[in-house]
Order: C-alpha cells, then structure tokens, then sequence
C-alpha cells in the first residue's frame, strides 16, 4: 500500500472537523441575526402619549 494513495485518516478527520465547526458557526450566525432581528421588531403605536400621572 502506498503512503500517497489519498489522504490519511487523521486528515481526513481534521478536514470533516473543519467543515462542522464551520457550519456550526454558520448556524449561530444565523440564530444571532434573527434574533437581532426580533429584537428590533417594530412596535404598534396607537399615537397616545403614557403619562405617570395618568
């Protein structure tokens, strides 16, 4: 068997790690970016003015 007939298993193994930490962080991008967009949900206004003293 020759040494350069394709890539290791530790290589491979490294390559399939990569890709998963990348789409994981993919993913969190993406819940942070909705979650930002929630957060800046407009508001329904009724155009009357809250006062303390009522």
């Amino acid at each position: 068997m020759a040494k350069d007939a394709g890539p290791t298993r530790d290589d491979r193994l490294k390559a399939a790690l990569k890709a998963n930490m990348a789409r994981r962080k993919a993913q969190k991008r993406g819940r942070t970016a909705a979650a930002a967009d929630e957060d800046r949900a407009p508001v329904e206004d009724d155009g009357q003015e809250t006062d303390a003293n009522g």
